[in-house]
């Protein structure tokens, strides 16, 4: 009889993801079973894709536009890339310095895959995305976790980040702005981290999917603050920013040598994107002014409904965020925990939010809420909130 067997990858990957999404799981099946469930978990924009950026995809689907794709990616959505980074830095970028990937995420683990080896240290803040560490488990890197504290909003704690740089760390990696946390790392601070790292010879690796989501002022990257770029790396995509979670669009912009490895990674495991998702991709960027700041708008305005709304109950506590699309909600006050109060909310009232340790210890007393629902959905789900913690 044949017997079973499987890579050591493949149980890397089904490293325990710490229950982040049991209580969605758990409320998605209680909306098959026809209950009422609000669900504020997972970030995926409730907006459609803009209508231009769709009828742009299906008019390059019609001439044909549906062959392979170079591995770094089609040099119109590279150039593209490229003419937005040089617009909001002062270092110009050229196309050659940018990598399509099917996924900011795919980005990520593609960078991670050209720069570390087996037992290399990993520097992160925490509370940091789930994702990050399944990319770290299936890579053999360490992860060193710097805790971030909630009495600071979160903020970055920069000497924290220099004391556990050592001679094992390879990257220094940072996520502005946060999720979950919505915080901002401020120009100086990235620039000082930058230059830190460089002269340490560690790679900083900077996540900025929430960029075009800034409430309080325009977003500043890595790579505009940083002053050198050869230790710099920068990842961005078009989920969020766009509606556009399901098109898979991402990129990484780093020095032109690990562009080239990249490349080569992307050549051997998927050799490239759909070419028709990459021609309706630079249309978006460059066409993309009035709907991105639309989104910006009522994303912002569904952050104040619900901290106005929360601000009511003396028993939770929320984290005002900077940019993104999730609150950070302080509810140690009610007497439980983050997860305790996640699950025991969902079955009381049938809204579900992610328990604050799935992000790490840091925020163990806290929930995330996300704002992917319209404000009169976001209004309702306030008030069962309330109704709960009325209920405690």
């Amino acid at each position: 009889m044949f017997e079973s067997r499987y890579s050591e990858v493949t149980r890397r990957l089904a490293v325990e993801d710490s229950g982040a999404w049991d209580v969605h799981d758990r409320a998605r099946e209680m909306e098959r079973e026809g209950q009422d469930v609000i669900l504020l978990c997972v970030g995926d924009p409730d907006f459609r894709t803009p209508e231009p950026i769709i009828d742009n995809a299906v008019s390059y689907l019609r001439v044909g536009r549906t062959h392979y794709s170079p591995a770094l990616g089609e040099m119109k959505l590279r150039r593209a890339v490229a003419d937005m980074e040089t617009q909001t830095s002062p270092h110009p970028c050229s196309a050659e310095e940018v990598a399509i990937f099917p996924g900011a995420t795919n980005a990520l683990h593609a960078v991670m895959s050209c720069l570390l080896d087996p037992g290399d240290e990993v520097v992160i803040p925490e509370p940091m995305y789930v994702g990050y560490g399944t990319i770290m488990s299936c890579l053999m890197a360490k992860v060193i976790a710097v805790p971030l504290l909630a009495e600071r909003d979160f903020a970055l704690d920069l000497t924290a980040i220099k004391q556990a740089v050592n001679a094992r760390t390879r990257v220094v990696f940072v996520n502005t702005p946060g999720n979950p946390t919505g915080s901002i790392i401020p120009r100086a601070e990235l620039a000082e981290l930058a230059d830190f790292c460089r002269q340490r010879n560690v790679w900083l690796v900077c996540d900025e999917v929430y960029s075009m989501f800034s409430y309080q002022g325009r977003h500043r990257s890595l790579r505009a603050c940083a002053a050198h770029l050869d230790n710099v790396v920068m990842v961005d995509g078009l989920s969020k920013s766009h509606a556009m979670s399901g098109w898979r669009v991402g990129w990484a912009v780093a020095p032109r040598e690990l562009i080239q490895r990249l490349g080569n990674y992307a050549a051997a495991t998927l050799f490239g994107c759909p070419q028709f998702i990459q021609d309706a991709s630079a249309f978006a960027l460059e066409n993309d002014q009035r709907y991105v700041q639309e989104m910006r708008e009522e994303y912002r305005q569904r952050r104040d409904l619900v901290l106005s709304e929360l601000k009511k109950l003396d028993s939770l506590h929320c984290h005002v965020p900077r940019a993104g699309m999730f609150i950070m909600c302080d509810v140690s006050g009610s007497g439980l925990s983050g997860r305790d109060f996640s699950s025991q909310l969902l079955d009381a009232e049938g809204v579900s939010v992610v328990p604050g340790d799935a992000f790490g210890p840091s925020a163990a007393s806290c929930v995330r809420i996300g704002l992917a629902q319209p404000r009169h959905v976001l209004g309702k789900a306030c008030q069962r909130i309330q109704r709960f913690c009325d209920s405690l």
